[in-house]
């Protein structure tokens, strides 16, 4: 039976952790994903992920912690339950196998740092940082996708939200939990990209709820 690792709520460096845990908040940290690993000795895990995301080195450091399991031996399957944004997307492209629930949704956008300061010679050398760090987390979508940089950062630049439809079609995920017989409709991606599209479908879905997606921004840690 595969070991189950959870990837829940906001995700945390380690010397953060300890602050969600004494204030009982849903946070993950790179050091509790390292035990359950080392427990997990070789056989096949499962990773359930429901996560708005959070820092995004500590979420590059889950991502390499569980694709350096896979590499020695150890399947990783990754299912989304919930939902899997901003830094919990790119954990979720370590599975070897990503199953997406038909109710859940997954979010790629730019990484934002917060509290930024300095002159303009700072803003544009932290410009150029976060295109690095967006260059960093599209390279775990293409390895996923086998999709163009260019491609993906498009979709990054404009927020993107996927319906597990999409997601299939799109090459994020590989199939659908709990699904039987049926076979799910609904909207899907054309085969190339369509910017305008799909900012339509964002902004009609995402109007009321700005103010909670703030929460849910791609940290670079400060």
């Amino acid at each position: 039976m595969a070991k189950r690792i959870e990837v829940k709520g906001v995700i945390v460096n380690n010397s953060d952790y300890q602050v969600y845990e004494w204030l009982d908040i849903e946070a993950t940290c790179p050091r509790v994903v390292h035990e359950q690993l080392g427990k997990a000795n070789g056989q096949a895990i499962e990773v359930d992920i429901n996560s708005g995301g959070g820092d995004v080195f500590a979420g590059s450091e889950i991502y390499s912690a569980l694709k350096a399991y896979s590499m020695n031996g150890g399947h990783v399957t990754v299912n989304i339950v919930g939902i899997a944004a901003s830094a919990a997307s790119v954990v979720a492209m370590a599975g070897d196998r990503v199953m997406m629930s038909a109710t859940s949704q997954l979010m790629i956008h730019n990484a934002w740092i917060n509290g930024a300061s300095g002159d303009y010679r700072n803003m544009e050398h932290m410009s150029g940082v976060l295109k690095n760090v967006n260059q960093t987390i599209a390279n775990a979508y293409h390895l996923k996708t086998g999709r163009s940089q260019e491609e993906l950062l498009a979709l990054m630049d404009e927020e993107t939200w996927l319906t597990v439809q999409q997601a299939l079609e799109l090459g994020f995920v590989d199939g659908i939990l709990y699904e039987e017989k049926g076979e799910l409709s609904g909207s899907r991606m054309t085969r190339e990209y369509e910017p305008a599209r799909l900012r339509s479908l964002n902004n009609n879905k995402l109007a009321a709820s700005v103010a909670h997606l703030n929460l849910l921004k791609l940290k670079v840690g400060i």
